[in-house]
């Protein structure tokens, strides 16, 4: 997990004019315990379980979040600087493990979203 103080830091949601934030976040408690694997730009970020949330400062342009369970999810956000995105990490059902959907969704839920979360230090 991520230090208190860059948590907090997080769910500020302060954004620099120059560069763009990406929020993914996984705040329900289906599947709490499970491991799933995330990626920024095809590079492993690290893991998430239930209630945690990962933050980015990117540059502007576009960006590929993925989900790797049973399957794989991802999305691309074309990010424009000032700007923050927010993807839900939504737990699924699947045939012999969990799977996972990302959806992109509005800054109200994402904010909502992430502060029932705990910060997990990326990896990149």
């Amino acid at each position: 997990m991520g230090p208190a103080h860059e948590d907090a830091r997080a769910k500020g949601f302060a954004i620099r004019s120059d560069k763009a934030n990406i929020y993914l976040y996984r705040d329900e408690l289906l599947g709490f315990a499970l491991v799933m694997t995330v990626a920024l730009d095809g590079r492993r970020a690290g893991q998430t379980v239930g209630q945690t949330f990962f933050r980015w400062e990117v540059d502007p342009g576009e960006h590929e979040i993925a989900s790797y369970t049973e399957d794989i999810s991802s999305v691309k956000l074309n990010a424009q600087a000032g700007k923050s995105y927010y993807v839900w990490q939504e737990v699924k059902i699947g045939f012999w493990s969990a799977q996972s959907m990302l959806h992109e969704v509005d800054e109200n839920r994402g904010q909502l979203g992430v502060v029932k979360c705990q910060l997990i230090k990326s990896e990149i």
